[in-house]
């Protein structure tokens, strides 16, 4: 099964028990100024080209190595905020059945961890919500 599809099943599964996720694409990409011209001019392109003038680079997503779907997660804290439901920063990294995890993607795992939130790597809803359920009192 592929990515996709593995991550449209989480997002659906972990929905059931409350949480949100939302698909965090990291990338690079180009802005600019579009041009009209209101008289015949000449640009050499070739098939497939896209002129961007003064471009930019937009970076979009969280940071590299951010986990494909970013959320929240909520938790009751029984003690110290006696049935308060507090959400808790969440990371699922869905990888496919061979997919590996980058050494970034691993560092912002840890990180997020570290702080108090909840991260990892699911290939499949079940992981997504066993994950989760960790967290359950």
């Amino acid at each position: 099964m592929s990515e996709h599809n593995i991550m449209r099943g989480i997002m659906i599964a972990v929905s059931k028990g409350g949480a949100r996720f939302f698909r965090n694409n990291v990338g690079m990409g180009w802005v600019g100024k579009s041009k009209r011209f209101s008289e015949p001019t000449q640009i050499l392109v070739k098939p497939g080209d896209v002129v961007i003038r003064q471009a930019r680079p937009l970076h979009a997503g969280l940071c590299e190595g951010s986990g494909d779907l970013i959320g929240w997660t909520p938790v009751v804290i029984l003690a110290e905020h006696v049935g308060m439901t507090l959400p808790v920063f969440s990371s699922i990294e869905v990888k496919s059945e061979t997919g590996s995890t980058s050494e970034e993607q691993n560092n912002f795992s840890e990180q997020v961890i570290q702080a108090g939130g909840i991260a990892g790597v699911a290939r499949s809803d079940a992981e997504a919500l066993a994950l989760l359920e960790k967290y359950k009192p």
